[in-house]
């Protein structure tokens, strides 16, 4: 079992360090599973009042996690985003689980070998910066000190992300704006951020003439349909084996 303060230890000295959003991404991602009763970690970034872009994701499981609530949103992450407040699953084969996620359930259960989740908010007063979701493959709540650790670590995480997102010549563009637009829209990219979906987005809103928002509400409410994955549907699009058509309303 990790000692207490692990993953807060971990991360006190990245103040000082020269840091891109993805490095300290995967940095706090790592640092967690490694100082924590954890087996993978995502870190995402807000982009849009309703968008959020995954920086980094430990290994395959916590990515599919990732897509399958960018597909439906709905799921744990999406709530800590929504909400302000930590998310914290023991077991999402319970039924109580089910019923409050009755489709994302389903899919993590069908998907992935995950049994408990945890999703926190990374912020800065009463603005959510970005998400930290968790995954382990056992049920389970996480011991109290290693709860309070996470705690402690997520805060110094926020406080860092800040830092990069809103230093001249960062995404952010400095705290004024600036920055390039398609890196922080609703359709940015990032190394985990898909660019599949972001040229497919494009493709679908050139072949229905509609608005970026509404060719990504159309690609995931096709996703929805056919029980597949978004990132899938933008693949079929990019290599045009999936044509958008109004009579696909």
């Amino acid at each position: 079992m990790a000692e207490r303060g692990a993953v807060t230890g971990l991360l006190t000295g990245l103040a000082v360090a020269d840091l891109d959003e993805e490095d300290l991404a995967r940095t706090v991602c790592e640092a967690c599973v490694d100082g924590l009763d954890v087996d993978g970690a995502a870190l995402s970034v807000m982009t849009a009042e309703t968008s959020r872009r995954t920086l980094w994701a430990t290994d395959e499981t916590a990515m599919t996690l990732e897509e399958i609530q960018v597909t439906l949103n709905e799921g744990v992450c999406i709530d800590a985003a929504t909400s302000g407040f930590p998310v914290l699953v023991g077991d999402v084969t319970e039924p109580v689980e089910q019923m409050r996620w009755p489709v994302f359930a389903v899919e993590v259960a069908e998907r992935t070998a995950v049994r408990a989740l945890f999703a926190l908010p990374l912020r800065w007063g009463a603005v959510t910066i970005g998400v930290m979701d968790l995954y382990r493959l056992r049920a389970g709540a996480l011991p109290a000190g290693q709860w309070q650790d996470l705690l402690a670590a997520t805060e110094i995480a926020g406080i860092l992300m800040l830092g990069v997102r809103t230093r001249p010549g960062g995404p952010g563009g400095g705290l004024a704006g600036g920055g390039d637009p398609e890196d922080d829209g609703l359709l940015g990219g990032g190394l985990f951020g898909r660019p599949e979906i972001h040229q497919a987005a494009g493709m679908v809103l050139v072949q229905l003439q509609i608005g970026p928002e509404e060719a990504l509400a159309r690609m995931r409410a096709r996703a929805f349909a056919e029980r597949r994955l978004l990132i899938d549907v933008a693949r079929d699009v990019v290599e045009r084996r999936l044509v958008f058509t109004e009579e696909t309303r």
